[in-house]
């Protein structure tokens, strides 16, 4: 099986549990945002950040999701570790920030899970939670809300919610297995 259709084919759900699988598509600490391609598997190069604006955390994608935005959902690593484009990790979820974005007039829904990346034999956090407290989810909003404005949009957080509610975002976003691209 080829690297996209692996990717394609992916479950979001690790192994029937509550771990999820993570496509990284965006490096901490990178000035550019990439972009999965599934038809060809590749990731491109989709647009640069303004000069001194970084991504502040690892950015992947669920796998065989699809967000109000049409792309996978996204998720938001919190962890100190660069993880390499392409790696595919598993990842607890921790919450989810409901957002909106609009240009033109027009709206959608473009939530974000937030999650931290955890081992495969012992399903415990790679290094030590992060605290998620009220200090790093404003700033979450605040990375957002400011890469949404130098793209010509509007962001807008809708709040936050825990576990159980990522976890019924990600199964209420899943793609029919006949859905899925090249399944068969």
């Amino acid at each position: 099986m080829s690297a996209p259709d692996a990717i394609s084919k992916m479950d979001p759900f690790y192994e029937n549990s509550d771990l999820v699988n993570i496509v990284i598509d965006t490096p901490k600490g990178t000035f550019f945002k990439l972009k999965f391609v599934e038809d060809s598997g590749i990731f491109r190069v989709h647009k640069a950040l303004p000069l001194g604006i970084a991504f502040p955390f690892n950015f992947g994608f669920i796998p065989s999701t699809s967000g109000g935005d049409g792309d996978p959902l996204d998720v938001v690593l919190l962890t100190d570790y660069i993880f390499p484009v392409g790696a595919v990790l598993l990842g607890r979820l921790l919450s989810v920030l409901r957002a909106e974005q609009s240009q033109n007039r027009k709206k959608e829904r473009n939530d974000r899970l937030i999650a931290l990346p955890v081992e495969v034999e012992s399903r415990r956090p790679m290094q030590p939670i992060v605290d998620f407290n009220s200090n790093l989810r404003t700033a979450i909003v605040a990375f957002f809300t400011k890469y949404n404005e130098l793209e010509g949009r509007k962001f807008r957080s809708l709040g936050y919610a825990g576990a159980r509610v990522a976890i019924r975002t990600v199964k209420a976003n899943m793609k029919e297995p006949q859905a899925r691209p090249n399944a068969s």
